[in-house]
């Protein structure tokens, strides 16, 4: 496996991260130990998480994807094979929220416990938080990474000024920077990250480790109709936002790539993202052995320069530059 490093951080990751957010909603704890361990043996070592993982599950509380990594680590001893990421700040009940420093240093903690764990490889701030100064909520990072407890921090959902302002500042006070961001990308969201993030990314040596890389799955062509909606938890929200006139147009895309490359969809939207220089790894999940071992193949073959160009042309957005 060939590892990539992540923006300066010194952190060598695999092509593709495994998200964590399945853990406890679509994948019980038994499959979740079963996926991680086959990721492992692939070759893969990147695994992002974050606290407020599962929360949307009727009663859950958050901490669920935290919990069962760190039941799965415990377990297996296979700690020092996985660079661990996780993020704070996203809503987690009775005002738990935001990057305030006292709240970080709570988190942190709580996030260690369930993941059992001494430290953080990558930790994230999951919103920007306008309400906290960005030279204090670096300050508690920096705390962190001193006390041991984390190696580095990233940003995810920060727009292209507040990310800019966040690496000025940490260059001007002295403090860890943000070395990678989590935005959303992938063949169907296009624009913002390519019109302004990219570009930051790219100048300021970031690392860019992209969600929803298969578009909530709509990229495997499992959704290629409005009945197809019952597929899965997350159905009716995929097809409302991707079935159109565009995404049927990139399915069309991605059908005839994946046919001369004797592919599937979902490996061939995978690779188009690899191959792109300021991608270090998209993030995506399975919820399945099936769905892993394509995963596991999207970062074995490269895209030939005629197919990136014709994904990039049916999937071109009027926005776009």
């Amino acid at each position: 496996m060939q590892l990539r490093f992540l923006g300066r951080s010194g952190l060598q990751v695999s092509p593709l991260a495994f998200g964590g957010n399945v853990f406890g909603w679509t994948v019980d704890e038994s499959l979740s130990f079963r996926l991680l361990d086959a990721w492992l043996d692939a070759g893969f070592n990147f695994v992002d998480t974050a606290d407020v993982y599962s929360s949307w599950v009727p009663g859950h509380n958050g901490g669920e994807s935290e919990a069962i990594i760190g039941k799965w680590l415990r377990q297996t001893g296979k700690r020092n094979r996985v660079v661990l990421a996780t993020k704070v700040g996203k809503p987690m009940g009775e005002g738990r929220k935001g990057l305030s420093p006292a709240y970080i240093r709570e988190a942190v903690d709580a996030s260690l416990k369930r993941l059992k764990t001494d430290h953080i490889d990558l930790y994230q701030s999951h919103d920007d938080d306008a309400e906290t100064p960005l030279a204090d909520t670096l300050g508690a990072f920096a705390e962190l990474i001193k006390a041991g407890k984390v190696r580095a921090i990233g940003a995810s959902n920060y727009s292209a000024p507040r990310l800019a302002e966040a690496l000025d500042v940490a260059e001007r006070e002295g403090l860890p920077r943000y070395e990678s961001l989590q935005p959303l990308y992938n063949l169907y969201d296009r624009a913002v990250f390519e019109d302004t993030l990219e570009p930051l990314c790219l100048e300021r040596g970031v690392g860019v480790i992209n969600f929803y890389a298969l578009a909530a799955g709509f990229l495997t062509g499992k959704y290629r109709s409005e009945a197809d909606a019952a597929k899965s938890a997350r159905g009716a929200n995929t097809t409302k936002k991707y079935l159109n006139p565009r995404g049927l147009r990139i399915l069309a895309a991605l059908d005839a790539a994946a046919k001369a490359h004797g592919a599937t969809p979902g490996q061939v939207a995978i690779a188009w993202q690899i191959a792109r220089p300021s991608i270090t790894a998209p993030i995506a999940s399975a919820t399945s052995q099936k769905q892993l071992d394509e995963l596991v193949a999207a970062a074995g073959f490269a895209l030939d320069a005629e197919t990136i160009a014709a994904l990039d042309a049916a999937s071109a957005e009027s926005t776009q530059r």
